[in-house]
């Protein structure tokens, strides 16, 4: 993915000018232990776009815990719908958008997908909202957005670059937990046998993933 290429070069320079600011920007987000039999459970579409099971190239879970006083509202729904809308309208999400709109936005079909920043803020993101021409909600709760990945949504079937993305939103002891869950797959017969990702991938993947969740979250907050 070209975007996260940029992350990892950009990287560099963070890692002597930035790296201090960054690492408290997102001091709050941070991995936890997953795995694909865990997704599994938790994502009931994966069986649909993963029916041989093939193992996973990259699969992890990122958590934001945040006090309920710190929240605008502590409704589960509203929550969730903030979180997905804050992650495809926000500053993190925009550098891709611009790169998947000069290469499909004026591709036949493509209107429909969600663009402009207006629309992705004021979405209810039901089942079969399209985001520019690369995601597409497969799963919808009250709690939960996942959206599939990899390749434009005019791609049904199986694809060497596919996969999972969710957004949920727990509440528990007076916290809300803010979960990105990502899992990435071969759902073709020759994803079978385990991908090999650059090396920088899983690191700007991370990063990637700090940055949208950080975006979105402070934007639920007072």
């Amino acid at each position: 993915m070209p975007v996260l290429k940029r992350i990892a070069q950009l990287s560099t320079f963070s890692a002597v000018a930035g790296a201090g600011i960054w690492k408290y920007y997102t001091k709050d987000t941070v991995f936890v232990p997953y795995t694909q039999l865990r997704a599994e459970r938790d994502l009931p579409s994966l069986g649909t776009y993963n029916p041989g099971h093939n193992p996973p190239a990259l699969v992890d879970k990122a958590v934001r815990r945040v006090p309920l006083s710190q929240l605008r509202t502590t409704d589960v729904g509203t929550l969730t719908r903030g979180f997905c809308a804050g992650v495809w309208s926000g500053p993190g999400f925009e550098m891709q958008k611009n790169r998947l709109a000069s290469q499909g936005r004026m591709l036949e079909g493509r209107d429909a997908h969600l663009w402009g920043k207006d629309e992705l803020a004021g979405s209810e993101y039901p089942v079969g909202t399209r985001i520019a021409d690369h995601f597409e909600v497969v799963e919808r709760t009250p709690n939960k957005v996942v959206v599939r990945c990899g390749d434009t949504p005019h791609k049904e079937g199986p694809r060497p670059s596919d996969g999972l993305f969710s957004m949920e939103v727990h509440k528990e002891d007076g916290y809300a937990t803010f979960a990105m869950k990502s899992i990435f797959f071969n759902s073709t017969p020759e994803g079978s046998t385990p991908a090999q990702l650059p090396w920088w991938f899983p690191f700007a993947h991370r990063e990637y993933a700090k940055l949208w969740m950080e975006t979105s979250v402070r934007r639920l907050m007072k």
